[in-house]
Parts: C-alpha cells; structure tokens; sequence
C-alpha cells in the first residue's frame, strides 16, 4: 500500500470513533405536568434553566417530550403510559397527581417531581432523605403555606369574620391545605368557608356560593387547575370586590392582589437540575428530597387600590415583587 494511501486509510479510522458518538441518538425526557402548555411555559423556563446549569440544552444535545394533562388529572395515567412507552430516559412530573402516575407508571425510569405535599405520606418516596427507588424530586408542604397565606390576608383585612377558600377536592394536595387554613383561622378567631370547584364550569357557581355567605376575602388553593383557569378567577374576585391571595406571582401578574409560595420557579429550576445529573448518571435513591428555601410574596398595588385596600408598610417591605 502506497504511503499516502496508508495515510487515508488511517485517518479515517482515527474518525470512526468520533463518527459514531455523533450519531448516538439523544436522551429524551419525559416532561408530565398537570398544568396546560400555556399556563405552564414560565415552570418549563425555569426547568430548561435548571438543565443548562447540567450543559444540557433541548435541541442540541438532548429532547423534551411534552405531556400536558392541562388540570384534567384524570389524563395523567395515560400520559405517563406513553411517556414509557417511548422509552424516555427519565420523567419530570410536576404537581402530586403527576408524580403519582408517573411512578404508578414504571418502577425502572428515573422520576424527578415537583410536588406540594408531603412526599412520603403521598407515597412517592420512603424517606426525604433516603428516597429509594426510582425516584426523587422537590417537596413543598403545603400546610404551612396555607396557613401563611390566610395570615397574610387577615393582615391586609383585618376586620373580615368569614374567608372563602377555594379548591378542586380531586387535586391530590387538597386535603391539606384546608387544615393548614383551619387552624390559621381558628388561630384568629375566623371562619373558613371551604367551596369546591373540580373545572371550569364550577367557577361561576363556586363565586355565587361565596357571596352567599358574605365573605369578604379569599384564598385560592394551590393546584395547576386553577392556573389554567386564572383569568376567570380574577376576574369573578374582581367583580365581587374580593381581595383574594393566590399561590402563585403569575396570578398577580395577571391582576389578581397578592401571592405566597416557596419559589416554586426555583424549585422547577432545581428539577432541572436533578434531571441533568441523572442524564449524567446518578441514580434518584442517592439524591435526597429537597424542601425549597426560598419565598415569595407579591402584590398588586392596581388592584388593591380597586378593591380600595392598602398595603401596610411592613407588608410592602416584606414583597419580593410590587406590581404598580
């Protein structure tokens, strides 16, 4: 063989190697989420935020598959199914009722959720910080921020004797919210009205229910169902003059008066992040369950000045984010 030929030959054995890790196919995730596509696309920001952190970036090295149940929770098992069945290398499932499908689901894919409630008790890990399994994530309790939020709203309205909370009792968090509020609202002395709203068409009702009983503020649980449907929320509170607290900034950015939560963009941009370095290979059962460290409050000071009510200082001092 001629020495240049020996060359090329050479060469072009040297790039096989290469050749064939470019045509590795890329990891695919599961992306599960109770929230529509609309509703959802700040949370998804912040988990591609989280996956870049771990050099992972959709469309150049790795794929998202998307499995919007938009706050119909019953689609979730059927989403999880196909999730599976595409052989997904793992599955971010964001809110309890999609992390409960998820692991329903398989016991092999690496789950990463994002959840309110306690993760034990929902049954999706043995212990915070010995998951086990197949799956880890981010936990919220939402107790606490229940009670959080009716304090906040007795604050604001101090003379109100009846709050409204308003809930779907088919969200798997629901449960716990309603005593986190009770026993804030015996704390002051108050009473709580629970009113259900399992979709859309309840809202109407839910709102004519709440006049009814002549209460003067409410607080909205937290479920991705009543994301999807917020418009129509804050604009029932808006007719009925009632100063209202929501579980997310999105809600106050769209009109509605004030919102509490651990940061839950933080938290999706922490998912992101555990997806990556199981895509780089650790395993759920070594990576504990993480309780957010961050809060926010923020308020509306449009609205308020609709609603007539004003923001004390020590209240304003204390918003992460004040919409003018």
């Amino acid at each position: 063989m001629k020495r240049r030929e020996f060359i090329t030959v050479l060469g072009g054995a040297a790039a096989w190697p290469f050749a064939a890790r470019a045509q590795q196919p890329m990891p695919v995730i599961g992306f599960l989420n109770g929230n529509s596509s609309e509703a959802g696309a700040p949370l998804l920001a912040a988990f591609r935020q989280g996956l870049r952190e771990q050099r992972y970036i959709e469309g150049e090295n790795v794929i998202i598959e998307y499995r919007w149940a938009g706050g119909q929770y019953d689609r979730l098992p059927a989403l999880a199914a196909e999730l599976v069945s595409r052989q997904v290398a793992v599955i971010s499932a964001g809110s309890p009722p999609a992390a409960q499908a998820a692991k329903a689901a398989t016991s092999t894919i690496p789950i990463v959720f994002t959840s309110g409630g306690d993760a034990v008790q929902l049954g999706l890990v043995s212990s915070l910080s010995r998951p086990g399994g197949n799956i880890t994530g981010i936990s919220f309790l939402v107790d606490e921020l229940s009670a959080k939020r009716l304090s906040l709203l007795h604050d604001l309205v101090p003379n109100v004797g009846v709050i409204a909370l308003l809930l779907n009792p088919s969200f798997v968090g629901s449960l716990d919210q309603v005593k986190g509020a009770q026993d804030a609202a015996r704390s002051f002395g108050l009473k709580l009205e629970v009113i259900a709203a399992r979709d859309e068409d309840d809202i109407d009702a839910a709102f004519a229910r709440i006049g009814e009983l002549q209460a003067g503020a409410l607080i909205v649980a937290a479920d991705p169902f009543m994301l999807t449907v917020r418009a129509k929320i804050i604009g029932q509170a808006a007719s009925h003059a009632l100063p209202a607290i929501y579980n997310l900034r999105d809600f106050v950015t769209a009109g509605g008066l004030m919102s509490y939560d651990a940061s839950v963009f933080d938290a999706y941009r922490q998912a992101g992040t555990y997806v990556g370095r199981i895509l780089k290979g650790e395993k759920p059962a070594d990576l504990p369950v993480l309780q957010p460290t961050r809060f926010e409050l923020a308020v509306n000071l449009k609205t308020a000045k609709a609603l007539g009510v004003k923001f004390s200082d020590n209240l304003l001092s204390l918003a992460d984010k004040v919409i003018e």
